[in-house]
C-alpha cells in the first residue's frame, strides 16, 4: 500500500479503535482478542475502499457511516452523535416547545413507539409500529432516534410532513403535522361498568403518581370496587415516575432491580408508607407499553397485585449516558437496564401479559373496531372476580 493510503488508513482506523476501547469493551483478554481482530479486518476494508472503489473516496462520510453502524448494532437507543450533535444536546436544544407527541424507536428507519393522548399525531391516525421513513423529505435512515425527536419539535402552529409507511403496504402515506404544545394532564378515569373503573395514563411524569392517586379516590367514591389500568401506547416519561407511582400499589416487596454493565443488580423496594392504594386492579398493555409504563406494569404483576391483560409490551425499560470522544464527537450507550421483580431483564424483551388479546391491524383511512376487545376482557375479568 502506498504511504498516503497507510496514513488514511490510521486516521480513520483511530475513532473506531477509540470507539472499541471506551466503555470497558475490551475488559476481558478474550474480548480484547476478538476486537483487535475486527480491528484488524476493518483496516483492511478501509484499505481496499480507498484504493478500489471507483471515486475519490469521501472518507468523512465513510467513516460517519461505520460509526453509525457500530451502534446500530447495540440496540435502538444507543447512537452514533457527531460533533454537531453533541454541541445540541450540550445545549440543550430540545428543538422547540411544540411538537408532534411521537415516541421513537429505530428499526431501519425510525419507527412509531407510540402516539400521545391528543397530539397531533394520534389525531392523524399515527400507531405503533409505522415507519416514519422521512421527516421533511429527509430520509431518516441515517437518523438517530435523539435526532429524530428534534426534527419534530419546533415552534407552535409550525407544520411538519412525515413519509409513514404501516405494515405490508407497498406504497408510503405522506402526513402533514402542525407542532402543538401538549397538555400535561396525564391521567383521566371514568366509571366503564357497574363497580369497574377505568383509569387512562398517558404518560408516567414527575405529577403523574400524585394525579393517580386523586382519580382512584374519584372513582372510588363513585363506587368503583376495582379498576383497569389503560396502559397501552403509553410510551411517555420517565422510569423513576413510573417506580413511584407503583409505589401507591405495592406496600412491601422489590418493585424492580437495576443492573448494570458488570452484572451488578440494585434492588428498588417498597418502603414504610408504600401500598395505599389496595383496589384489585388489572393492567391493559400493548406493543407501544415502554419505559416508565414497563416497570410500573412489571412492578405490579410482579407483586400479585394486577393481572396484565393485553398484548407484549415493547421493551424500553433502561438508562443511556453519553460517552465523549476525543473529536468532539460522542456515543450515547445504554449502560443501566431494569429487571422485574423476578429478575427477569425487560429491555429488548418486554413483558408478557397473563391474558394476551391481540389488537386489530387497522389501514389508513380505516375506522376502528367499535368494540375494543382488550377492554371488554378486563372488565370480564374483574367482574368475574367480585361475583368470586
Amino acid at each position: 500500500m502506498k504511504i498516503r493510503g497507510r496514513v488514511l488508513v490510521l486516521a480513520v482506523s483511530m475513532p473506531v479503535i477509540a470507539f472499541a476501547v471506551i466503555g470497558g469493551f475490551m475488559s476481558k483478554a478474550v474480548a480484547r482478542e476478538q476486537s483487535y481482530q475486527y480491528l484488524r479486518i476493518f483496516e483492511d476494508v478501509v484499505s481496499l475502499i480507498l484504493s478500489n472503489y471507483v471515486e475519490e473516496v469521501n472518507v468523512d462520510k465513510v467513516m460517519h457511516g461505520a460509526m453509525h453502524g457500530l451502534a446500530d448494532g447495540l440496540d435502538p437507543d444507543s447512537a452514533y452523535l457527531d460533533v454537531a450533535q453533541v454541541k445540541v444536546l450540550d445545549k440543550g436544544d430540545l428543538g422547540g416547545p411544540a411538537q408532534t407527541g411521537l415516541e421513537l424507536t429505530r428499526q431501519y428507519y425510525l419507527r412509531v413507539i407510540a402516539a400521545r393522548d391528543g397530539s397531533p399525531a394520534a389525531k392523524a391516525g399515527l400507531l405503533p409500529g409505522d415507519y416514519i421513513r422521512a421527516i421533511d423529505g429527509q430520509s431518516t435512515r441515517d437518523v438517530t432516534v435523539y435526532e429524530g425527536q428534534r426534527l419534530l419539535r419546533g415552534r407552535p402552529g409550525t407544520k411538519v410532513r412525515l413519509t409513514v409507511l404501516r405494515g405490508n403496504a407497498a406504497e408510503p402515506h405522506e402526513i402533514d403535522l402542525a407542532r402543538e404544545e401538549l397538555s400535561s394532564v396525564s391521567v383521566k378515569s371514568k366509571i366503564a361498568a357497574p363497580g369497574v373503573g377505568y383509569l387512562r395514563v398517558a404518560e408516567f411524569a414527575k405529577n403523574t403518581p400524585d394525579q393517580i392517586k386523586s382519580e382512584i379516590n374519584s372513582l372510588t367514591k363513585n363506587g368503583a370496587k376495582s379498576v383497569m389500568i389503560d396502559l397501552r401506547g403509553t410510551a411517555f416519561g420517565d422510569v423513576d415516575a413510573g417506580l413511584a407511582a407503583a409505589r401507591l400499589f405495592v406496600k412491601n416487596g422489590v418493585l424492580a432491580y437495576r443492573q448494570d454493565r458488570d452484572k451488578q443488580k440494585e434492588a428498588v423496594s417498597a418502603a414504610a408508607g408504600d401500598g395505599a392504594i389496595t383496589i384489585n386492579t388489572v393492567v391493559l398493555t400493548d406493543n407501544g407499553t415502554s419505559n416508565g409504563a414497563e416497570v410500573f406494569a412489571a412492578a405490579l404483576a410482579g407483586n400479585k397485585r394486577a393481572q396484565l391483560i393485553g398484548e407484549r409490551t415493547l421493551g424500553r425499560a433502561a438508562r443511556q449516558k453519553l460517552v465523549r470522544l476525543p473529536d468532539g464527537s460522542g456515543l450515547m450507550l445504554t449502560h443501566l437496564i431494569y429487571m422485574t421483580p423476578a429478575s427477569v431483564a425487560i429491555h429488548e424483551k418486554g413483558l408478557v401479559p397473563d391474558v394476551a388479546v391481540e389488537q386489530p391491524d387497522i389501514d389508513f383511512g380505516q375506522v376502528a373496531p367499535a368494540t375494543d376487545a382488550t377492554l371488554q376482557k378486563a372488565i370480564e375479568s374483574l367482574t368475574t372476580k367480585a361475583a368470586a
